[in-house]
């Protein structure tokens, strides 16, 4: 009964391959399509390329499979999901394959993939009109300035953790700089990501936290909306994920307010480097953020 609502209100639908949901998003999207709810165009999808399709023979396959589940003609953001390059898994073996081998495997395998071979292949997506725009996620300033030095259209987006508890303000700046627009998941903090660790286990909610909820009751508006116009005052995307009807409402109602900079200084004193989407942390012994 919510879902049309839902889509009434959500027009961006941020997704992956790795989520393993593509079919039933792309159900979701199709039926508010037909039923006269949204135009296509009205919506803005991205999706993901998935760690173990880096190959350029892989890439191209991987996303006409995405595009084919979701019954898209195509999608208005590709983005690689990690810049990480592991040993392909085929479709009939495992899909979505995770970050192991499909045999009982306990330890990531890597595959000798560059990424200059595997944007050129986004690239070529691009090109061909079925991805609107490419970009990138979970990528350092490192690796940006590398990719920088040898493409030829440059990421639109970079989609990273963002929340008072992990500002990477250094990281957002210089992106800011170099033309690309910085994208926030995990907004909330750790109420937003599986929370795998200790760390997010233990850390304080920030919609609970008292700096939050002091803001939030001085402007009339709900920690959620706070912690969300925090990202648009430093002019970074939000994609707020929820169920609720009317969360989501609350949380694309961020244009009725400013944070003052008292507010913004009190936010800023929250940081703690406390990230909570890291695979070493998951187990994976890949340090991927040091």
């Amino acid at each position: 009964m919510q879902r049309i609502p839902f889509i009434m209100l959500s027009r961006l639908i941020d997704g992956a391959g790795d989520y393993g949901n593509e079919v039933e998003v792309g159900r979701g999207i199709n039926k508010a399509i037909k039923e006269g709810v949204v135009k296509r165009e009205e919506l803005f999808v991205t999706t993901k390329l998935w760690n173990t399709y880096h190959h350029k023979d892989n890439v191209r396959p991987a996303f006409e499979k995405q595009l084919k589940d979701m019954e898209l003609d195509y999608v208005d953001l590709y983005l690689i999901h990690f810049p990480v390059p592991l040993k392909h898994v085929a479709v009939d073996a495992a899909y979505p394959p995770g970050w192991y081998q499909p045999n009982g495997a306990t330890e990531i395998e890597f595959e000798r993939s560059p990424m200059q071979d595997c944007w050129r292949e986004m690239e070529k997506i691009a090109e061909s009109g079925k991805a609107k725009n490419i970009g990138i996620s979970n990528f350092n300033v490192q690796l940006i300035l590398d990719l920088l030095t040898y493409a030829n259209i440059k990421p639109a987006v970079l989609q990273v953790e963002l929340h008072p508890y992990l500002q990477q303000t250094r990281l957002v700046e210089w992106v800011q700089k170099q033309g690309i627009q910085v994208t926030a998941y995990s907004s909330f903090g750790p109420a937003s990501f599986i929370q795998l660790t200790d760390d997010g286990k233990t850390a304080e909610p920030l919609l609970g936290h008292k700096v939050i909820t002091d803001i939030a009751s001085k402007h009339g508006k709900t920690p959620a909306q706070v912690l969300l116009r925090w990202s648009i005052e430093r002019g970074v995307a939000v994609i707020p994920k929820s169920m609720n009807v009317e969360r989501t409402r609350t949380n694309i109602d961020l244009f009725s307010f400013s944070l003052d900079k008292d507010d913004l200084s009190a936010i800023a004193k929250l940081e703690l480097g406390l990230r909570f989407n890291d695979p070493f942390s998951y187990g994976f012994g890949l340090p991927l953020f040091c």
